[in-house]
């Protein structure tokens, strides 16, 4: 095994360039070919690869050094001797570049300045071949400067900004996003066009002829390139690319993931990888929605109501009546605001009210607490509803059921979901498998979620997976609400606070504590029948708590 430096290779006309990104760590085996930093320029970003296989033994830059052609990259631990000329290749590689600087320099004097139209060419990019316009920077009718970038161009390994050769105003765009391009290729025709600075249109043929030696010098950094995809847009992209190396682009495009939207964590606002991941992660759990995602839905303002051939939701100048004050909606207020609309718009939900006598229950809640005041759990008449719940959904199962397609999924399992009031809004967490889970261990975990939520530290996970769900107002007050179904759940209870009240038993009116019930149900799974008969069970079991071992 023999150590390796890998060094920069030739990078074009650029004297330092800084890294703006580590894409390897020591202990790390890389492969030929493979990206093991990212440069960047003002006017283009390349990622260098590896000229040598192997393990990585030493990093010799870090973020924010500046690099040039022949700067050490990192030490490699060669895989085989095969692989150690590489490095050597660079300087014998360089050496051909005197043969191409002749035309070059030649090149002005064939670009005398003219008044009329002028052609822009791509200039010599180096080994690129079929390279992407990924943006475009100008339009007919602007006035260019010399050196004025006209599009960005990309590869999977590096993005540059093509330069105009010429000043003038631009008569004619030759190219479109999306479009491919190689060196000499026609980009715009410029109208009372001044002289070249920049050799490269005159160049261009001089420029093919001396293609081996670029070819030579490039090798390294475009080894992978040719074959790279095209690019495929979408849409045309706003002005300004979201900055972000190639090999990050190329992974946004695979997912789908709208980079202009994601949030960069990296130096100077880079998105990075993580970023990009963490996005998509967002967006599959539903903390995050993207523009897509959000034109697509109604609006919570009711602007999405044009489908439903409503007429659009009013606007007002509200100052104009007296002071205002105005907030942004919290995170979760926006998600939950999305999700609730759809709900209440979509599901043709009937609310059942009744009442369940829990005077008994109350006193075994009440003589429970102090019999267990040491272990410091404190049960609470949710634990007893969630309990109440399961043994109703049991033996009404198509309370536990979601709609799916033309068929309805009957679900083996009790998970129920109670909502919690917390300072950024309302959560759900859920309490999973409660058939098995006695009253106080629902109770004890009941607690532990409740001050997660406000928190702010609960999981996804904890939020999710929910079969039924229970909405207390508790002690708050309030005699019966409207809950609105958590789809895709097909049920709600809502419950709210407990009175006195006196109840005829036949013979006298007895004082008995009456907990007020709201029962939502899907009417599409649903009838009036089965819901009235869930009420009434769920209100014999409060009464009754033994019927749960029934």
């Amino acid at each position: 095994m023999a150590l390796v430096e890998v060094k920069v290779p030739d990078i074009g006309d650029f004297d330092e360039v800084a890294v703006i990104e580590l894409l390897v760590k020591v202990g790390d085996t890389v492969k030929a070919e493979q990206s093991l930093i990212t440069v960047e320029s003002d006017k283009a970003s390349m990622e260098i690869p590896s000229s040598t296989a192997g393990v990585v033994k030493e990093l010799r830059v870090a973020l924010g050094d500046k690099v040039k052609e022949g700067s050490v990259v990192l030490v490699v631990e060669a895989a085989g001797e095969a692989a150690a000329p590489a490095p050597a290749a660079a300087p014998a590689a360089a050496a051909p570049a005197p043969v191409a600087a002749p035309a070059a320099v030649a090149a002005p004097a064939a670009a005398p300045a003219a008044s009329g139209p002028v052609q822009v060419f791509v200039p010599d990019i180096g080994d690129f071949k079929d390279v992407a316009v990924i943006e475009v920077f100008v339009k007919p009718g602007d006035t260019i400067k010399v050196e004025q970038s006209l599009i960005t161009v990309e590869s999977d390994k590096a993005s540059m900004e093509i330069p105009s050769s010429h000043a003038g105003v631009l008569k004619e765009l030759k190219v479109k996003v999306g479009d491919t391009v190689n060196i000499g290729d026609l980009l715009a025709i410029l109208e009372g066009a001044a002289g070249a600075a920049a050799p490269a249109p005159a160049a261009a043929p001089a420029a093919q002829a001396a293609a081996p030696a670029a070819v030579a010098m490039a090798a390294p950094v475009a080894a992978a390139v040719s074959a790279a995809p095209a690019h495929n847009p979408t849409g045309t992209p706003a002005l300004g690319l979201p900055h972000a190396s190639p090999s990050v682009r190329k992974f946004a495009r695979e997912l789908g993931v709208p980079l202009e939207e994601v949030q960069g964590k990296g130096p100077k606002g880079r998105i990075t990888l993580d970023d990009v991941q963490g996005f998509t992660k967002s967006v599959m759990s539903g903390a995050v929605q993207t523009a897509a995602q959000k034109a697509k839905a109604p609006a919570s303002t009711g602007g999405g109501g044009s489908e439903l051939g409503l007429i659009p939701w009013p606007k007002v100048d509200f100052a104009k009546f007296g002071p205002i004050e105005r907030k942004e909606m919290g995170r979760i207020k926006k998600i939950s605001g999305a999700n609730l609309l759809r709900n209440a718009v979509m599901i043709p939900a009937v609310t059942n009210h009744d009442d369940a006598d829990i005077t008994d229950l109350e006193a075994f809640r009440v003589s429970t607490n102090k019999e267990n005041e040491k272990s410091g759990v404190k049960v609470t008449m949710l634990a007893f509803l969630i309990k109440a719940s399961v043994a109703a959904l049991k033996k009404f199962p198509e309370f536990n059921s979601s709609i799916d397609g033309d068929s309805l999924v009957y679900k083996q399992y009790w998970h129920i979901g109670f909502a919690a009031d917390t300072p950024n809004g309302l959560m759900v967490p859920v309490i999973k498998d409660a058939d098995k889970k006695g009253v106080l261990q629902i109770s004890q975990e009941m607690g532990e979620l409740a001050k997660k939520a406000r928190d702010g530290k609960l999981s996804p996970a904890e939020m999710s997976g929910a079969t039924f769900t229970i909405s207390s107002l508790g002690g708050i007050g309030g005699r019966y609400f409207t809950p609105i179904i958590n789809a895709p759940e097909v049920a709600i209870l809502g419950v709210c606070k407990s009175n006195m009240e006196p109840v005829w038993d036949g013979k006298t009116f007895q004082p008995r504590l009456m907990l007020p019930l709201s029962l939502t149900w899907d009417h599409r799974v649903i009838d009036g029948a089965a819901a009235a008969r869930f009420n009434a069970y769920l209100g014999q079991i409060l009464g009754d708590f033994r019927r749960v071992l029934l």
